[in-house]
């Protein structure tokens, strides 16, 4: 190609150029001669680049044409802003028990159950910020048969931007902000004084729950047609912080109290529980209501209280010591009194994440019944497979 424009300007020079000027001095000819050539070769030069160049940039253009045509085409749902997540979880653990117990001024031995369970849970994020959950828990009696269908969980929730609602069975804000963080031994029964007559799970509720920061903001009601009243027959309230650790709430319970088909007053709690988890592996927590029995007969009006203080210290990888103190005071008379005070220790051994043993001694001093004592040893042993789709 360079030759060909070399042939062509050369052919031009001389077809211009008078034959006179040719003729003349012959050293100064040729090297005018030479000059012409080179800026003919520089000519040629800058002609090829200029067709290089051009004709790069038309590939480009035709490249980019064919990417907008792809994009222009493409189908809506091959090209999602941002992928959405769905998440399955199944899973289970069994907590059977083994003891010795001095019960009720009897002595026996037995095998019991430290609340196995398994359930199900699934999240749907059905648009970018809102998810849904469906979540089912049901509980395994190992103390009798091996039963399973207790419910302990069930219920669907939304939550977006705004906060989260969740509707059906489900675990309340006491014991979320409050009993949860006391409730860290090996037992149906713990956390021992909130356990007398605290709840755990409440059927037919609605709940919304707000995190904002470091702080949670949590709100629920029951609404069960079938007792209490035609209204909520419980409404609860609370406010948590936490943060490197720390754990504070305090929370507000109003729940109906029924005595068969009847309402005979209503309970009103103010809670309040602090706990913090140190970077030596020691934790610390404490849990304490204030109970108002308010009743439709004045005279039966009472109060009192429940006190929950728990501790554990990993000694070591694989061992770690637990202890607990509790008080519990129903307000009664001394015929009907239930009021107890106790201590429990517990010693577990963890081989694996999964994988827990522990041997526990508890006892209970009751102001006005018999005492109780009980050595265990307990297994557990859990199981999770989660998937992500």
């Amino acid at each position: 190609m360079r030759s060909i424009f070399l042939i062509i300007l050369i052919f031009t020079f001389f077809s211009v150029t008078p034959f006179n000027v040719v003729a003349a001095d012959s050293d100064t000819s040729l090297e005018m001669l030479k000059r012409q050539i080179e800026q003919l070769q520089q000519q040629v030069l800058a002609l090829e680049k200029a067709q290089q160049a051009q004709e790069t940039e038309k590939a480009k253009q035709a490249s980019l044409a064919k990417q907008v045509t792809k994009v222009e085409e493409a189908e809506p749902s091959t090209m999602p802003e941002k992928p959405l997540n769905n998440t399955l979880s199944v899973y289970a653990t069994m907590r059977p028990t083994f003891g010795y117990f001095d019960e009720d001024a009897e002595t026996f031995w037995d095998v019991r159950d430290a609340l196995s369970r398994a359930g199900i849970k699934a999240t749907n994020e059905f648009m970018p910020g809102w998810t849904a959950e469906l979540h089912g828990e049901w509980g395994i009696d190992l103390s009798n048969n091996g039963d399973f269908g207790t419910a302990r969980k069930a219920y669907v929730a939304v939550g977006g931007p705004y906060g989260r609602v969740a509707v059906g069975k489900q675990r309340p804000p006491q014991y979320l902000l409050i009993a949860e963080y006391v409730d860290i031994f090996n037992h149906a029964n713990s956390p021992f004084s909130y356990d007398a007559e605290g709840i755990f799970f409440v059927n037919n509720m609605v709940t919304y729950r707000l995190q904002t920061g470091g702080f949670s903001w949590l709100a629920a009601s029951q609404f069960d047609g079938d007792s209490g009243s035609n209204g909520a027959d419980l409404v609860n309230l609370g406010l948590g912080y936490d943060q490197g650790g720390f754990h504070g709430a305090v929370t507000y319970l109003m729940q109906d109290n029924i005595d068969g088909n009847f309402t005979a007053g209503k309970d009103e709690v103010w809670a309040v529980s602090l706990a913090q988890d140190f970077n030596n592996g020691l934790y610390l927590a404490a849990a304490y209501q204030d109970k108002s029995y308010q009743r439709d007969t004045i005279s039966q009006d009472r109060s009192g209280h429940t006190l929950d203080v728990s501790t554990a210290y990993r000694i070591s990888e694989q061992f770690r010591v637990k202890l607990g103190y509790f008080d519990f005071d129903d307000g009664r008379g001394v015929l009907l009194s239930q009021r107890y005070d106790g201590y429990n220790t517990t010693l577990e051994w963890l081989p694996d994440d999964n994988l827990r043993f522990h041997l526990e001694y508890l006892t209970k001093d009751y102001d006005y019944l018999n005492d109780f004592d009980s050595w265990s040893i307990g297994f557990r042993y859990d199981f999770a497979k989660d998937w992500q789709f």
